[in-house]
């Protein structure tokens, strides 16, 4: 039995208000877990746990919380709220079904979605700075793994992206651009660089810190945790902006 349109349509906003609702949870469940597996501020950071336990004493000699205590513990906390809870909760503030702020008007949702970017980029420039030092401390190289450096173009390009929101602000700095051409190029670049966050996250998941702490289904359940936010993100922005764009010509 098909289907009519207005079923479909209510199908459809339901899966999107369910996926929605599970990128709510994602968002703040992935750094409450990382919070418990590094435990910044404590020298233990969680290592030694599987892996580390079978390698012995050699695990604590090389392990990046060796250097300085509770240095290193703050560098996957910062990160996660960064590009997995406060980044996605200010994407998501644009979502017509489950955004928080929904019944308020778009000016205050604006202003929200740039409070939460700052906060997002403050945080990963802690984060990126504090990873620095300790691989200082351990004279380690910088920026030689995936993960680092693909994290470094995440935190530059979260930079650029702030930078880029004020022309959104005061539209008047670019006067031969129309409005609507600025929100679609700015929100485009936004899920690249939304996007390139997430990568960064998973390949920190593949680092030895991660995997000797977190092993098995777990480890694959928390790979899938950024992997839920993008496909909901890129389903939001395409639908707002991309898909809207090309049945326009």
């Amino acid at each position: 039995m098909a289907l009519t349109a207005e079923t479909e349509s209510r199908l459809y906003r339901s899966l999107r208000v369910a996926a929605g609702a599970a990128a709510h949870l994602v968002a703040l469940g992935f750094p409450a877990a990382v919070a418990v597996l590094a435990r910044p501020g404590s020298s233990e950071c969680r290592w030694g746990r599987g892996r580390g336990r079978r390698e012995g004493r050699m695990s604590q000699l090389t392990s990046p919380c060796a250097s300085l205590p509770g240095l290193f513990s703050w560098h996957p906390l910062l990160m996660a709220l960064a590009f997995s809870f406060l980044m996605t909760e200010a994407l998501l503030i644009f979502s017509p079904e489950t955004s928080l702020l929904r019944s308020f008007s778009r000016k205050v949702r604006v202003r929200a979605h740039w409070a939460l970017q700052l906060l997002a980029l403050l945080c990963a420039l802690l984060g990126l700075g504090i990873i620095t030092y300790n691989k200082h401390l351990n004279g380690k190289g910088h920026f030689v793994t995936w993960h680092g450096l693909t994290g470094l173009l995440a935190v530059l390009y979260a930079g650029g992206q702030c930078a880029g929101g004020v022309l959104l602000l005061y539209p008047k700095l670019m006067k031969n651009w129309t409005l609507a051409k600025l929100k679609l190029y700015h929100a485009t670049s936004g899920l690249v660089g939304y996007l390139l966050g997430c990568a960064s996250l998973m390949l920190g998941m593949c680092s030895l810190w991660f995997t000797t702490t977190v092993t098995g289904a777990s480890w694959y359940l928390a790979m899938l945790c950024p992997l839920v936010t993008s496909l909901v993100i890129m389903n939001q922005v395409s639908n707002a902006y991309l898909y809207r764009k090309r049945s326009q010509h």
